[in-house]
């Protein structure tokens, strides 16, 4: 016979399952949306504007101008590729080669570099907050399988694009490229495009006409001089 104890944590257990549910499909409405929409704000953006209120800083709200693919030079896309994630059309959201070479860099003792794709970026950026705890990192990982299932490669990477940080306060490349070069993204030439990726890792430190942009466009420029892989070469 059921007693009431058990019916009781029956109930709670199916609660907690629908709302466990109710949380994971919550968000594909908006990746959805965002196949032909831009995000006007970020999870990132949010919390730039949170510190920059507890410091006083102003002006408080980030710069962020989305663009087209029509308004971004070709250059910039490549460059953006060969800087972050020259493997982004060879893997389906998380790149398990990259992973394992940061994970073998780190056990012959050497710094554990981050082995995020664009798609992982994209989905933290939208979604989540900075930080690198497990769950965090599970979150990003089950969000960057649905972007890559109901997104195109070419979307994600205009997401990256328009949403990334390319400057103190400055959000998107068009924001990025008026803040460093006084000109539109359309505009920036093959150098100033692989000056500004080269500054992605760390925009709020480093400038595209600082050492180490400068130290780190031979290899970017390098690499766009091929297009980008679609399939894995032979």
């Amino acid at each position: 016979m059921t007693t009431s104890s058990s019916r009781g944590v029956r109930f709670w257990l199916i609660r907690a399952l629908r709302i466990a549910t109710v949380a994971a499909l919550a968000p594909l409405p908006f990746i959805l949306l965002f196949a032909v929409v831009d995000p006007p704000v970020t999870m990132v953006m949010l919390g730039r504007v949170a510190s920059r209120l507890a410091a006083g800083e102003s002006p408080v709200w980030p710069e962020h101008r989305p663009v087209s693919r029509r308004e971004m030079a070709p250059a910039l896309r490549r460059a953006v590729l060969a800087s972050e994630d020259d493997r982004f059309y060879l893997h389906h959201g998380i790149d398990f080669v990259e992973l394992d070479k940061a994970l073998d860099r780190r056990k012959r003792g050497g710094k554990l570099r981050g082995a995020s794709t664009l798609s992982q970026q994209v989905a933290k950026n939208i979604f989540l907050w900075n930080g690198r705890s497990f769950v965090r990192k599970g979150m990003e990982a089950y969000l960057t399988l649905w972007l890559e299932l109901l997104l195109s490669k070419e979307r994600i990477l205009d997401l990256y694009i328009n949403l990334a940080e390319w400057g103190p306060n400055q959000f998107g490349a068009e924001a990025g490229a008026r803040h460093h070069f006084r000109k539109s993204a359309a505009k920036l030439t093959r150098e100033e495009a692989a000056r500004m990726a080269a500054i992605l890792p760390a925009p709020r430190r480093w400038s595209p006409r600082g050492s180490v942009a400068t130290r780190r466009i031979p290899a970017i420029l390098q690499r766009m001089q091929y297009a980008a892989p679609k399939t894995e070469p032979q």
